[in-house]
């Protein structure tokens, strides 16, 4: 349909704002003061690199321990990519997924195991369900209904518990920026152009479709205001 009032409109431009970023004091600050899962999922967020839904989403399958890597499936715009696995995480990660084959294991014997699998995935494996290696790496403790089919399963944790831990760890450590978990992100992309690794490393790592999108973390590295030396600081 043909709106002629339309065509003079113009689209409005999202202003353009600087991530928050966190030193490695204030990381290691915030790290500190967390506990159990909680803890895990932040390092792994911080460690990697992932947005908190592709974190929660990660299956038993995507954690390949032989070549330190993590397969984030279906990210933003629908994309598979690769993250490392950092080496500190290896025995945590270890740990958390013998808990999850516990629970996987007694979901099997009360007939509760079958997990939930994208469309496409159910298509092509249809008994994929409740094979150990399609669960959740980080699976919540308790079963629930799924919305809309009403089936018994366990799904994966849910974020607002590590918001909420999050927001406790950074008022302990006195830390005055505001920490959620895409902070973590933006820390972990920062910290890696510091280092001083390729723009185009940290872009596929992030999964950003233009290296544009990376070049923001340019702007708030460690060294300050654009890199220049205050005249203030002169001997």
């Amino acid at each position: 349909m043909e709106l002629e009032w339309l065509d003079g409109i113009v689209r409005a431009k999202r202003p353009k704002r600087l991530p928050v970023v966190l030193t490695m004091d204030e990381v290691r600050a915030l790290l500190s003061r967390m506990k159990g899962t909680n803890r895990l999922l932040a390092r792994l967020l911080y460690g990697t690199g992932m947005r908190i839904s592709e974190a929660l989403r990660l299956r038993v399958l995507d954690i390949d321990f032989g070549y330190k890597q993590i397969l984030i499936r279906s990210g933003k715009g629908d994309k598979d990519r690769v993250s490392v696995l950092p080496d500190s995480l290896v025995e945590p990660l270890q740990r958390q997924l013998d808990y999850a084959r516990t629970l996987h294991g007694n979901d099997l014997e009360e007939g509760f195991a079958s997990v939930y699998l994208p469309h496409a995935l159910e298509r092509k494996y249809p008994n994929a369900n409740t094979e150990w290696r399609w669960q959740y790496v980080l699976p919540s403790r308790n079963r629930s209904a799924e919305p809309g089919t009403g089936v018994i399963r366990r799904h994966h944790l849910h974020e607002k518990n590590l918001q909420r831990a999050l927001r406790k760890a950074a008022f302990e450590a006195r830390i005055s920026k505001r920490v959620t978990t895409h902070t973590l992100r933006h820390s972990f992309a920062t910290h890696l152009i510091e280092d001083g690794y390729d723009i185009r490393t940290v872009q596929e790592l992030l999964g950003h479709k233009d290296v544009k999108t990376t070049q923001i973390y340019t702007h708030v590295l460690s060294r300050g205001g654009r890199g220049v030396r205050s005249p203030l600081d002169k001997g």
